[in-house]
């Protein structure tokens, strides 16, 4: 855990939510719901009916520890953890899981288990960087933190991009020859980026997240996807919702993770992303469906904004059956 580095304290503005002298253990405390709060869809409940959950977080440069509770989503999640440090939401660009490193697999997604510790990477160096695109991919996945920042999740190895080594992945990606793509969703900047013209220039403005000396290494490519990578841990996950309010559920089936895990290989192959609540999103539209058509039409209702090939809907609907018959 990230202990150096820490923000000189300011007593007229230091929150009543940073915890002095406690270990950091990781777990959050306050009840333990077992059921279901609210449906999907619905309005998000009063505060004194929201679930009272408690969780510790650190700033990954360093930073003492703190609490929040109290959040429905992620960008409310980034708000509890501005005022925590007495930051401004957008400083922040990410939040990694039980690790203060840039994790890729560990990034905070739409799942959080109930005794996850929660750790949010901020804003350091800006940078700008020409780029010569000799190939028609450049070898970048694309993902984002739900509250308006595309970043880079993962290079492949030898790509055009693996030879810039001034980008790395956490990159932010805030400009692209000169368009502010701030607000822009991934899949949408990952499209911009595949149809910039071949054999010719472009610029981008990337912001690293800001690193402790110990995190000062040679730049990553990305974790590899890992089979046993689950999406929460504990005793059951928090699980934000673009649309409706959170709800605390069960971990995720084996079904679930091996369905989630291969629709999120999908998403990186034909889209160049990688969301796993977006492909959680799927799998739980296509469970009940009998067929690719009564699928694909229940996946226009319910993530309309994509408009997802064919194909790859076919393939969705595909890897959501072979999960279901343990064929993955």
């Amino acid at each position: 855990m990230p202990l150096g580095l820490r923000r000189k304290k300011n007593k007229s503005r230091e929150s009543s939510n940073l915890v002095e002298n406690e270990e950091v253990g990781g777990h959050a405390t306050g009840s333990s719901v077992k059921s279901t709060v609210n449906g999907a869809g619905l309005p998000p409940p009063p505060a004194n009916l929201r679930p009272k959950l408690v969780f510790h977080t650190q700033l990954a440069h360093g930073s003492p520890t703190g609490r929040i509770e109290g959040f429905t989503n992620v960008k409310e999640l980034y708000g509890k953890i501005a005022d925590t440090f007495n930051l401004s939401p957008p400083e922040i660009l990410f939040c990694t899981l039980n690790t203060h490193k840039m994790d890729m697999e560990k990034l905070l997604g739409g799942q959080i288990g109930l005794e996850d510790f929660i750790f949010a990477h901020i804003k350091g160096i800006k940078k700008e960087v020409e780029v010569f695109k000799s190939e028609e991919a450049l070898g970048l996945t694309i993902t984002d933190n739900g509250a308006g920042y595309a970043f880079i999740k993962r290079i492949k190895e030898g790509s055009v991009v693996d030879n810039v080594k001034v980008i790395s992945v956490g990159d932010h990606i805030e400009c692209i020859n000169g368009k502010n793509i701030v607000g822009t969703r991934h899949y949408e900047v990952a499209r911009m980026l595949k149809e910039l013209p071949k054999e010719q220039k472009f610029t981008l403005k990337l912001v690293e997240p800001m690193k402790a000396f110990e995190m000062l290494e040679p730049r990553s490519k990305g974790a590899k996807p890992a089979s046993e990578n689950k999406l929460g841990t504990g005793r059951g996950t928090l699980r934000l919702r673009a649309k409706g309010p959170a709800t605390v559920e069960e971990v995720p089936t084996e079904f679930e993770e091996k369905a989630v895990k291969k629709v999120d290989d999908l998403l990186e192959s034909y889209m160049g992303i990688r969301d796993t609540e977006l492909a959680a999103t799927m799998v739980e539209v296509g469970r009940d469906k009998k067929n690719p058509d009564e699928f694909a039409m229940a996946l226009d209702e319910a993530l309309g904004d994509f408009a997802f090939p064919d194909e790859f809907v076919f393939d969705v609907w595909g890897a959501i059956g072979d999960a279901k018959q343990g064929r993955l």
